[in-house]
Parts: C-alpha cells; structure tokens; sequence
C-alpha cells in the first residue's frame, strides 16, 4: 500500500477503529489526492506538494474531531450521483438510496406528481426527478439553510425541483394540489437513542432533521399519513423511511388512518427500514 495509507491510519488509530481508518485512507487518497487503483495498492511514495500536506493535515485534523469526511469535503454520493452537503443537512444514507429505488421501480412510466416532505440535502426528489424526467416534483423542508443546499444540488444536477419552506407540525400547509406519490424520511431518532449514537452523527448532524420525543417517537408518521389523506389523489403511494424499531407501529397507524396495501420492507442490513402505502 502508498506509505501516505499507512501514515493516515496511523494518525487516525485513536479515533477510528482499524476498518474505519482503512476506509477513510482509502477514500481520502482517491477522492481528494486522486491517486489510481494502481497507486494507491503500490508501495512507492508520491511527493505531496505543500499545498497538498497542508490539505491532508487540515483533513486528520478534522477527522480527530469526528467531523464526517463528507462535511469536510463538502459533498457525498447518493444513487450514483454527487450532492453538496453542510452541516445543515443529513449526510445521505444507503438505506435511502433503496427507497429511491424501490419508487423508481414501482412507478416506471406515467407521469407522476410527487411531494418529498422533509428533503434536507434535496437527494430524494432530485433523484425521482432525474430518473423520471415526466414527473412533476415538489419538496418541503422547514429549514431555509437546508433548502439553500438542495437548491444548489438540484441546479448542480440539471433538475426542476420546487423547493418551500414548510413546517408540517404547524397549520396551514404550502398549496401543492393533488400529488400521486408522497415520499419522506422525517426525523426518527428517540432521544434516549442518543447515547447510542457515534460523535460524527450527534456532535455534527442537524439534531432538527434526526430526533423526536422519546413520549411521541410516531409524530411525524402520523402528520404525514394524515397530510397524504389530503394531498394523495385515489391510489397514490406513501412511502417512508423508518425506524426499525417502529415498524409494526406504523403499519398500524397507517392500516387505521385508511392506507391499504401496506407493505413493510427490509434494508440491506436486515432492519425494517421502509414502508409504501396506498390511498384507495
């Protein structure tokens, strides 16, 4: 391995386990030093420039703090494609990428209107838009800093999105008219979760975006379910993002409140992560 591998990990070992140091090397020497497949597996050193080592030492710097790799870079990856990412934001997630998918997969022709409540980073509807270019798409997040991100990304990847800012625990929802497909991955974290959690999730990602009342862990399930009862036209899909824990319990809410066809699925890692519902 290039000895500035061996000289990363080293530098992280008291902060980040040995897998974790591996995968930040890695990922810093090819996406920040563009170093090749064949470089970074070789044992020969590059001559940093100074510029460069002051790059990487600002890096490991930041890394010791915890601070995710993607906000010192600014951007991350999301269903193949790159979004710019503040502290304002989520970092996007894998589990994610597979309920982006499973509405690409489930809606492959019509043109179809779509809301994304709670959008963050904008990589859940610019995604949708993207993959179906006749759809109408829409998103509501309550924060005006994470709707200046997802602007950007949406501009950044050649998409029409209409982004508002919206609280949707408050009365008086944004004018939308009817939409076929309501997606969201509102805040599921408990707080009594929070000890649980690593420091490059607590001490840096938007606590507004992550966590609700260990007394009232379905509030937004239960907001949104009844906002799709407005906004979803007969036979429109809810679809959302959940806490593993809460699986049964949201099948529940949405069975009683008049969603059909309830299905809850898995992750990759084996966890209920994502339910889709139907309006009749």
């Amino acid at each position: 391995m290039h000895p500035i591998y061996h000289y990363i990990k080293d530098n992280l070992r008291e902060a980040y386990t040995p897998s974790e140091g591996a995968t930040l090397a890695k990922w810093i020497l090819t996406d920040v030093f563009h170093l090749s497949t064949m470089e970074l597996y070789g044992d020969k050193g590059t001559n940093f420039p100074e510029n460069q080592q002051k790059r990487l030492a600002d890096i490991l710097a930041r890394l010791k703090k915890y601070e995710p790799l993607q906000y010192i870079l600014g951007e991350a990856r999301f269903c193949g494609r790159t979004f710019r990412v503040t502290p304002d934001v989520l970092i996007p997630r894998p589990e994610t990428e597979e309920l982006v998918e499973w509405i690409v997969a489930s809606h492959p022709g019509p043109k179809s209107r779509i809301l994304d409540i709670g959008t963050g980073s904008g990589c859940i509807p610019i995604v949708l838009a993207a993959c179906l270019p006749e759809a109408t798409v829409s998103a509501w997040d309550i924060s005006e800093a994470a709707l200046q991100v997802a602007r950007a990304n949406a501009a950044a990847n050649g998409v029409t999105v209409t982004f508002t800012q919206a609280d949707v625990l408050a009365d008086g929802l944004p004018p939308v008219g009817k939409v076929d497909i309501l997606v969201s991955n509102p805040p599921y974290v408990t707080e009594r979760e929070r000890a649980e959690m690593l420091p490059n999730v607590l001490d840096w990602e938007p606590g507004l975006a992550l966590f609700v009342p260990d007394e009232d862990p379905l509030r937004f399930y239960r907001r949104i379910a009844r906002i799709g009862r407005e906004l979803l036209a007969a036979g429109g899909a809810l679809y959302v993002e959940i806490n593993r824990a809460y699986g049964a319990d949201i099948v529940r809410l949405l069975e009683e409140l008049g969603y059909t066809s309830v299905e809850l699925r898995k992750d990759f890692a084996d966890n209920d992560r994502m339910i889709k519902a139907i309006l009749p």
